[in-house]
């Protein structure tokens, strides 16, 4: 029985050691290239911004696409209604701020109710269908996130090679109010965050993505898409399957600020790992295996140092030293990712420093909650998205419910 222990707990310090080294990877990969200037390629593109509602910040974020560095680029906005919130708002920006923005064309488009599919997909298939043939790339943000001036240039750099079919950056939640569901988010997301770097574990971010066109039309992405739910997922998962890559471009690592509360912390938790478990079953066993794992680790040595302790066994440094190693480890993983963003996102690192804390010092209690939510998913296909009710039937086929 020791024995077989002091292989478990072996392993476990070994794995530790690895997911340290893979997130200190990442994190060198990122600080990099952040800084770097992309300017020089300037492919004609279209940027396409789904809208429905007014988002937290809305109008910073929205005045961000306004002031792109970038010559060469389409502005288009796409609402369902007239009557959404957004489109008046839309309207009202582009009156106050189309004179000062490089935007060679600014569109404000109206899709109509979606069937079939996702209201965002519907809504960017709308755009797609009118975007003329000396178009190159076709860029996507969500209306929740604000950029830096150069945040497309560096989007579409990666796409100048052939190998990346889709270039991708992610998103930061930063609070507008430190309650505990937001920080809990917040942390939620910089685990999932951390993974993405130069590696075979990089996932398309809708609210932050690009494609070229002529790769847009060989994966037959309009057919895909006429009965998806996922815009990012479906994207990633077709052009994997072709043989390209998903590069993470680390300058679009873009804020998203947020203040919500837990039934839409769990609601957005739960709706994100609903549609991987769909599209990408793969990365959801990975994810409720890596965090399970994590747990059994964490609490299971400790439960097993303290019995030892206890009993008085022999080797009581191994028994002791395994906990502390796997709680070194988190913690240090914690800490390699929070420095990253810190330096990424230095202009808002005073809004930043509580939810740095809470991600290092709760990281037990946070991981418990993800693990917690990711195990709920376990036999649901259903989800609430911007006030639409989804059943996800397939990869390819999606009920509207409501």
């Amino acid at each position: 029985m020791l024995t077989a222990y002091y292989i478990i707990g072996s392993v476990f310090a070994v794995v530790q050691f690895l997911c340290v080294a893979l997130i200190f990877s990442n994190s060198r990969y990122a600080l990099s290239k952040y800084r770097r200037v992309r300017s020089w390629y300037q492919p004609k593109t279209v940027l396409i911004i789904p809208c429905k509602g007014l988002d937290l910040s809305f109008e910073k974020n929205i005045k961000s696409f306004f002031d792109q560095d970038f010559d060469n680029y389409l502005l288009w906005f796409v609402a369902e209604s007239e009557e959404d919130p957004a489109y008046a708002k839309l309207c009202e920006l582009k009156r106050d701020f189309a004179d000062r923005s490089q935007a060679l064309d600014m569109e404000i488009l109206v899709a109509g109710i979606g069937k079939g599919c996702s209201q965002k997909i519907h809504n960017l298939l709308y755009c797609i269908e009118r975007v003329e043939d000396d178009i190159e790339i076709i860029a996507f943000a969500d209306s929740d996130i604000c950029v830096r001036r150069d945040w497309l240039s560096h989007l579409i750099y990666p796409l100048r090679q052939e190998k990346n079919g889709v270039a991708s950056g992610y998103r930061w939640f930063i609070p507008k109010r430190n309650n505990l569901a937001t920080l809990a988010l917040a942390a939620g997301n910089a685990k999932v965050a951390q993974l993405l770097g130069n590696n075979i574990f990089n996932q398309a971010w809708g609210g932050s993505m690009a494609v070229r066109r002529k790769v847009f039309e060989e994966l037959e992405m309009q057919k895909v898409w006429s009965s998806a739910l996922s815009d990012d997922l479906s994207l990633s998962v077709t052009a994997k399957k072709a043989g390209y890559k998903v590069a993470f471009v680390p300058a679009c690592l873009a804020v998203s600020y947020e203040d919500t509360n837990w039934p839409k912390a769990f609601e957005f938790v739960r709706r994100q790992f609903i549609i991987t478990k769909v599209f990408s079953p793969g990365t959801w066993w990975f994810a409720i295996i890596a965090m399970s794992g994590s747990l059994i680790s964490t609490w299971g040595t400790l439960a097993v140092a303290v019995y030892a302790v206890v009993m008085n066994l022999p080797h009581l440094w191994f028994f002791i030293a395994v906990p502390l190693v796997v709680i070194s480890s988190q913690l240090a993983r914690a800490g390699i990712r929070e420095y990253t963003i810190s330096q990424l996102l230095k202009s808002e690192l005073v809004r930043m420093k509580v939810a740095i804390a809470s991600d290092i010092l709760l990281f037990w209690l946070w991981s418990i909650v993800l693990w917690s939510l990711i195990a709920s998913t376990s036999f649901s296909r259903t989800i609430t998205w911007r006030g639409i009710r989804y059943k996800m039937l397939s990869p390819t086929e999606t009920e509207i419910i409501k």
